[in-house]
Order: structure tokens, then sequence, then C-alpha cells
């Protein structure tokens, strides 16, 4: 895994950190619930068009890194809830990139064209200059071969999940991680990826099977920091605040001090405290109610 993939990875784990727990608070306001839902799709969409332009060579790297800083500030300002931050948001969510799909797209190609790992290295993998139903028909043809010999190359299958992940199409991505087999269950950083394309094809979800393999990440590594930040997330969303926000402050420790991703995790830690706080005060207050 090279360095530029580790870092872009968890860039794309903390956008969903900011992302993830507004639509996951079921008392959130109907309207408000609506916003976040609204944002949801249009990021999803956002992601996938950038992909494609990344892949066919109109976006260079300068721009994939300034639109990805971009689109966290932005969504930072979401999270703010604002009617002011949502009526600036659309011109920046054109410019916007999308953190660590654009690669797997690339690999994938080349991988295709290849028939090897040794053709993935980033000196080589120079984004071609295809279309994006280009990239869709060499996407289905490395599916096609995979599936008639589904069992000699698990680094194919997960380069497809990658691609399918990338593409939105996350039950296909979550059948191909699948068909990886125990490559995915020793390697944190697939198991966070298998993690998210089940929760992504869910509605967003965590609960039940994403849970465990994102723990099953943090028993192979327990600092991992996509790990770290789906754990937090998934605990926001059973309501275990004060343990997300642990999970968070872990993250935090990784990342430079007074960075744009520290100052927007440590945003998200202090909403966690918060509600914790909120909660463990109205726990209080049921049963002194219930008491009387």
């Amino acid at each position: 895994m090279t360095a530029f993939l580790v870092v872009a990875a968890i860039l794309v784990a903390v956008t969903l950190l900011l992302l993830l727990p507004p639509l996951l608070r079921q008392r959130a306001a109907g309207a408000e619930a609506s916003r976040a839902a609204i944002n949801a799709g249009i990021y999803r969409d956002q992601l996938a068009e950038l992909e494609r332009d990344f892949a066919a060579g109109s976006l260079i790297q300068a721009d994939y890194e300034e639109g990805r800083k971009e689109l966290q500030r932005r969504l930072l300002e979401d999270a703010g809830g604002g009617d002011a931050a949502g009526a600036k948001a659309q011109p920046a969510r054109k410019s916007a990139l999308a953190i660590g799909l654009a690669l797997p797209i690339a690999a994938a190609l080349i991988y295709f064209a290849l028939g090897n790992m040794a053709g993935l290295s980033p000196e080589s993998a120079k984004p071609p200059k295809v279309t994006a139903k280009e990239i869709e028909d060499m996407v289905a043809r490395l599916a096609a071969r995979m599936e008639q010999n589904p069992d000699s190359d698990p680094k194919g299958w997960v380069m497809l999940a990658r691609s399918y992940k990338a593409m939105g199409r996350y039950e296909e991505a979550t059948r191909a991680f699948d068909k990886a087999g125990q490559i995915v269950n020793e390697d944190p950083n697939l198991l966070t990826d298998y993690a998210e394309a089940l929760a992504l094809s869910t509605g967003g979800s965590l609960r039940g099977r994403p849970s465990e393999l994102i723990a099953r990440a943090l028993k192979l590594d327990p600092e991992f920091p996509d790990a770290l930040v789906l754990a937090g997330t998934a605990a926001y969303e059973r309501e275990a605040y004060a343990e997300a926000a642990a999970y968070w402050e872990r993250l935090l420790k990784q990342l430079p001090p007074d960075s744009e991703d520290a100052l927007a995790l440590t945003d998200s830690i202090n909403k966690a405290r918060a509600a914790a706080q909120k909660h463990a005060k109205q726990g209080k207050k049921a049963v002194e109610n219930k008491a009387k």
C-alpha cells in the first residue's frame, strides 16, 4: 500500500466521520434529517463524477488535493447546519474531489491490462485518458475474468471490489470483497474498506457485520486510523457518545496539530462529548422520575 493511498484512505474516513453522524441521529428534526439526506446524495454523486474526471485524466493531482481540502471545509460547515452554509456549499461541491476513489479505478485498469500487481506502482500508474463508459467496460471485463477463475487471484478480487466501491456499486463491492477471502481478513485496511462498502450498501448503518469487521481490523492494528474513525462513528450511531469520542481522540493523536484534519476531528470530538453529557443527564433524570 503506497503512502498516498494510506493518507487518502484516512481522509475519506474523516470525511465520512463528518457526514455520517447527522444522518445517523434518529432524533433529528425532520427538516434537518432531510437536509442531511440531500447532502449525502449530492456528496455521493460528486464523488462518482470527480472519480470519473480523475480517472479520465482531466483532473490533475494538485486540483485533487485542493478540492479535497475544500470538500472537508464545506462538509464541516454543513455539519454546523446553518442556512448560510447550505447556500454557499453548492459551488464548492463542484470542485470537491473524491478522496481515495480514483486510484482504485486507475489501479484496476492497469491491473486488467497487465494481468499482475507489478503494474500498480505509483510511478507507472498514471490515470489513463479514457471515458467513463470505457472505465465501466474495462471494470466489467475484469469482473468477467475474475468470474472465470474465481479462486486464482485474491488481489484481483480486491481491485474489483475497490473499483465497484469507487463507482458507488456497493453491493457488488461487498460480494467482491467476500470472494477475495483470507487476504481481506488479514489486512486492517481491507477490512475497513469492506466495512464501509457494507455500510453504504445498507443506507449508511454500521450496525452488525460492518462493526464486526471494524473490530477485527482494530484487533490486527489497534491504532489503524480508518478503523478508529469508523469505530467511533459506529459508537455514535448506537448513542455511545463517550466511546465515540474516545476512538476519535486516539486518531487525533496521529494527526499534525492545528492541521485542517485535526481541527475538523476536534470539532466532532467536542460534539460527541457534549452529546454524552446530555445523554447522561437525560438518563439520570429518567431514573429520578421513575423513582418518584
